[in-house]
């Protein structure tokens, strides 16, 4: 028996005693339990990444593998680690190799190539079939700014929610929009996808009650400095209700839309 176990023995024999002599009361105990779950003891080290087990309990979600900059087979390693204890796993900013190592170990792993995202369902199951939570527009200015649409759209499905797509309609053409605007608010959060000058978000968030998040891209030509315009459009929007994220930042997009899905459905905070 290690050191490290025969110190939690006894941390959480001292607790237990405090209760039982009123000194601590059960909330308190519940709350210092909780602490202790993200500690060492809730994860597991490989030789070049510590994955926190602990995730999906404190935030709904498993750790989520950002790719980039990691080999193929540390990415497949961080992967298959995740899934022994949880029953998904999103990766983001994967590569054709990324793909091809972690589908060798993960044979039901899904590649999406324009999201550039794996997923892996429980039991392979396809991403709509997942679905518990509200509903999720994820709207693209242009095809240009499609595979960071797309990875918003994938974060969301994999995290259980119902999405609905539009495609290519920028304020260029603002006919395109309007029309698909009955739709859109049918949704409980909106995801605006722009490169350029980003003014789409601006325009949706006059025109609905619904959150709106913002995804400047870095679609554009020289002036745009690589998103950095859309970004501060975004920013500076007279617009009310309206949430940015990064450049490109698809998956955080996603992420947040599923949060505030998840707190619409339950009514109130997760504990």
């Amino acid at each position: 028996m290690s050191d490290d176990y025969v110190s939690h023995e006894q941390q959480l024999r001292d607790l237990l005693a405090k209760v039982q002599s009123g000194e601590r009361s059960i909330d308190d105990a519940l709350q210092a339990l909780q602490v202790a779950g993200t500690t060492e003891s809730a994860a597991a080290k490989l030789d070049f990444a510590t994955i926190d087990h602990d995730r999906s309990r404190r935030c709904g979600f498993p750790e989520v593998v950002f790719c980039q900059g990691k080999t193929a087979s540390d990415t497949a390693a961080i992967a298959t680690e995740i899934l022994t204890r949880s029953d998904r796993v999103l990766l983001t900013r994967a590569s054709a190799e990324h793909a091809a190592a972690v589908q060798q170990t993960i044979p039901r792993a899904k590649y999406h190539e324009r999201a550039r995202c794996l997923t892996v369902t429980p039991a392979g199951q396809p991403l709509a079939e997942l679905a518990k939570t509200g509903h999720a527009a994820v709207i693209c200015a242009g095809t240009s700014d499609l595979p960071v649409a797309a990875e918003a759209a994938t974060t969301l499905r994999i995290a259980g929610n119902r999405v609905s797509e539009f495609t290519d309609i920028g304020v260029a053409g603002l006919h395109r929009l309007l029309e698909r605007m009955p739709k859109i608010r049918t949704a409980n959060v909106i995801v605006a996808v722009a490169g350029m000058e980003g003014a789409l978000p601006s325009v949706i968030a006059g025109l609905v009650d619904k959150p709106v998040i913002a995804v400047p891209t870095s679609v554009g030509y020289g002036a745009s400095f690589a998103g950095l315009s859309a970004l501060l459009t975004m920013l500076n929007s007279c617009a009310a209700g309206i949430g940015v994220v990064n450049i490109d930042n698809g998956f955080g997009a996603g992420y947040l839309a599923s949060q505030i899905n998840q707190a619409a459905s339950i009514g109130s905070p997760r504990p």
